[in-house]
């Protein structure tokens, strides 16, 4: 009896076991949505020369508040480059809707600092640039140039044919367009990945710029090319990348949030 106990409690252990085991491999499989609390670091490369590096932070949400930021600091010799840039942004669906934005630049030359504040009750945004106030038009779909990314991303995870985005940027609306390649494998220092290679559409083949998206990390750029007249000026790729649903937003992490006046 005590015998035939232990062998059904071993049957009962090897059950839970194999259940626990099953269900770890369907949370490992799981891709992470481009909206996953995630944090991504990148080599930033002029040629060959190591310029410094990149971090993309996009903490759990505040509710359905999100706060996306970015920020590099790279070097030159004698030149340097510090950006902090922040984003405030609300979901509705797949579909993103800008609230705040911040872009602060310090390091060698002028050092500048670009905000804007989406009313989109008002059907208008107000923007600063460097000293230049501006009130634009909000009576479309508009971005931030830093939550687009994340647009971006949940855009081509629903398959999406039309990758066209308008801007606010440097106190203006820019159009961006870009188009599909294909399917490549991508092989840097941090891993082996399988890609989607996307171009950015420009009427000029003097500029050109190529990114590199993982379906499988909720569609990360794993790698960014720039060239100038077929000259590869910035090389951007991942150094190590971390999703985690426990990610919190840190008070003391955020920018100090600062109000655009019209």
């Amino acid at each position: 009896m005590q015998k035939f106990e232990e062998m059904s409690l071993s049957i009962g252990q090897r059950v839970v076991l194999a259940t626990n085991l099953f269900l770890f491999s369907l949370y490992v499989a799981a891709a992470p949505s481009p909206l996953s609390p995630q944090t991504a670091e990148y080599q930033v490369n002029y040629g060959s020369i190591e310029l410094g590096k990149a971090r993309f932070q996009l903490p759990k949400p505040e509710g359905n508040l999100y706060h996306y930021r970015f920020d590099s600091d790279v070097s030159l010799l004698v030149l340097s480059d510090r950006r902090n840039v922040r984003s405030d942004f609300i979901r509705e669906g797949d579909q993103l809707i800008p609230m705040r934005y911040t872009h602060n630049r310090k390091g060698t030359g002028p050092s500048f600092q670009e905000q804007a504040a989406f009313a989109r009750e008002q059907e208008v945004v107000h923007t600063r640039y460097k000293d230049e106030r501006s009130t634009l038009d909000y009576t479309d779909i508009l971005y931030d140039p830093l939550m687009a990314q994340l647009q971006f991303r949940l855009d081509m995870a629903q398959g999406k044919k039309e990758l066209h985005y308008a801007m606010v940027k440097e106190g203006e609306v820019d159009e961006y367009s870009f188009r599909v390649i294909g399917k490549e494998r991508m092989n840097i220092e941090s891993g082996s990945y399988e890609t989607i290679k996307i171009e950015v559409v420009r009427d000029s083949k003097k500029r050109q710029t190529f990114f590199w998206m993982a379906p499988d990390l909720g569609y990360l750029p794993v790698r960014v090319t720039h060239f100038e007249k077929g000259s590869k000026q910035l090389d951007i790729k991942l150094l190590s990348y971390y999703f985690s649903p426990e990610q919190t937003v840190k008070a003391d992490e955020l920018a100090t949030e600062l109000t655009v006046q019209p």
